[in-house]
């Protein structure tokens, strides 16, 4: 029986690039650290036999409602949906006594359902609330940090996450704004960085711009740090590790971490000059979408997948 994934909620982007690059074993052990809408957790089960099993993560409450589909499905037995921010992996796998797994599959970023739900406040193309929270039932949203951070800090994250090139202006700007009048809705911040906006480069700008807010809010540049320095934790000698980023601040640090060992500086080395490092690239460039898929789904068009295999070197026997 097919569990093919719901495709109005999520398309998965390079699905068979991703299961290809997992190695799927019958009776493996495997962890979807971004569940989304399951699409890529349904095609990873189908390839399980009774003894492999899946365990994955989401913090979303609507990602929660998709996963009982597959809990219900023919291969629930064989599944386990985790309510978690993927920063806490290591701790939620060891207390389901998760050790030494076989693959792990990380497609960072926003799923095609919260960009397309304008109450989430992710997208340019809705009015709604200015929130972005991955899981909306906690933490800071976007109209918090517009409204709350000084303007050194705001012109911190619009340079460094938005690499927005007039990020002083625009922060100036929207404290004059907020300062007459509450920015509360996705319209509201577009009125009040009007003038900060070249015309004909609306659309980009304002992707930088909520780019910038999303990375804050939901500080996905620290939590992929957490989880990529987890991963030599949870995969066992030889397991895969398979990430899929969106922009290049997410691809930096992925390909850092995998070629260095760390994400920031030079690489450590032992006495004879070997980089000490947890994992090997399988991808020596980045593997990016066919056109057929480009053609089909617009939102792979900057997808880059990197893949890795853990070390034997300085793993632990249990793969820790």
């Amino acid at each position: 029986m097919s569990m093919a994934p719901d495709t109005s909620y999520h398309r998965p982007v390079m699905l068979a690039e991703c299961l290809e690059a997992l190695q799927l074993r019958p009776d493996g052990r495997y962890v979807d650290v971004t569940f989304g809408g399951g699409g890529h957790s349904a095609a990873i089960l189908e390839q399980l036999g009774p003894k492999g099993h899946l365990y994955a993560f989401d913090q979303d409450a609507d990602a929660e409602e998709q996963a009982q589909k597959l809990i219900r499905g023919p291969f629930g037995d064989r599944f386990t949906f985790i309510r978690a921010n993927f920063s806490q992996l290591h701790a939620e796998l060891e207390n389901r006594n998760v050790r030494g797994v076989d693959g792990l599959l990380a497609d960072l970023g926003v799923s095609s359902h919260q960009f397309d739900t304008p109450e989430r406040g992710f997208s340019t193309r809705f009015d709604g609330p200015l929130d972005m929270r991955m899981n909306p039932e906690e933490g800071q949203s976007a109209a918090d940090v517009v409204a709350q951070y000084s303007e050194a800090e705001l012109h911190r994250i619009f340079g460094m996450y938005g690499e927005v090139t007039n990020a002083r202006t625009l922060a100036r700007t929207l404290v004059q704004a907020r300062n007459a009048q509450a920015i509360e809705t996705i319209a509201d911040l577009k009125k009040a960085i009007q003038s900060c906006v070249a015309r004909g480069k609306e659309n980009k700008y304002l992707a930088q711009v909520f780019q910038a807010l999303r990375l804050e809010v939901n500080d996905e540049m620290g939590v992929l740090q957490a989880l990529l320095t987890q991963t030599a934790q949870v995969l066992r000698p030889g397991g895969r590790l398979v990430v899929m980023s969106y922009h290049s601040l997410e691809d930096r640090l992925v390909k850092n971490y995998i070629g260095q060992g760390k994400f920031f500086g030079e690489a450590e080395k032992d006495l004879f000059g070997n980089v000490q490092r947890p994992f090997e690239s399988v991808t020596r460039k980045p593997v990016t979408a066919s056109e057929e898929e480009l053609k089909l789904n617009n939102r792979a068009r900057s997808a880059k997948l990197r893949v890795a295999e853990r070390n034997t070197l300085d793993a632990k026997p249990d793969g820790r």
